[in-house]
């Protein structure tokens, strides 16, 4: 199954050995937080999430300094791989699975972020709601943006200069 949006891309695929989905995820919008802290998941993400997790999510901390948002099934195989990592990656372990919560997609397609990751992240209003493959990456607009343009000053690497078009 593939949907398409303007500019993004979403589509779903199944494990050879069970019913667990796959997801590639591309792009997505500026959206505006509520005054409780919710974000409406946009439409071609919303169907996809609902019909194959039910709507299950799980917000978390990202190293990037934005907040990763994992469809469940996602979270738990990420979840299982910080479980196997050494002991000098604790501090990383529980950044991830310290900071991660519990989220549904509710009857009006919105997920709550909690206050405290909400704080972590800076986002306070505009948000830039991004598929980044497996997951979405929820990021302060302005703190993006800043990031972005650090990114592009660095200049291509080397590795990707004859991989990218145009």
């Amino acid at each position: 199954m593939t949907r398409q949006g303007l500019g993004s891309k979403v589509s779903e695929s199944r494990f050879l050995w069970g019913f667990v989905p796959s997801f590639a995820f591309r792009g997505g919008p500026v959206l505006t937080l509520d005054a409780k802290g919710r974000l409406t998941v946009p439409a071609r993400y919303r169907d996809v999430l609902m019909s194959t997790v039910g709507g299950q999510m799980v917000v978390a901390k990202n190293h990037a300094g934005c907040l990763g948002l994992y469809p469940r099934p996602v979270w738990d195989a990420f979840e299982a791989e910080l479980a196997r990592l050494p002991m000098k990656h604790e501090g990383w372990r529980r950044l991830f699975i310290g900071s991660a919560t519990d989220v549904e997609i509710d009857s009006a397609s919105r997920v709550l972020v909690p206050p405290e990751l909400r704080e972590w992240a800076g986002l306070e209003r505009d948000v830039v709601f991004m598929g980044v493959g497996d997951k979405f990456e929820l990021w302060d607009k302005a703190r993006y943006e800043a990031g972005e343009a650090l990114t592009i000053a660095g200049g291509l690497p080397e590795e990707l200069q004859n991989k990218v078009p145009g």
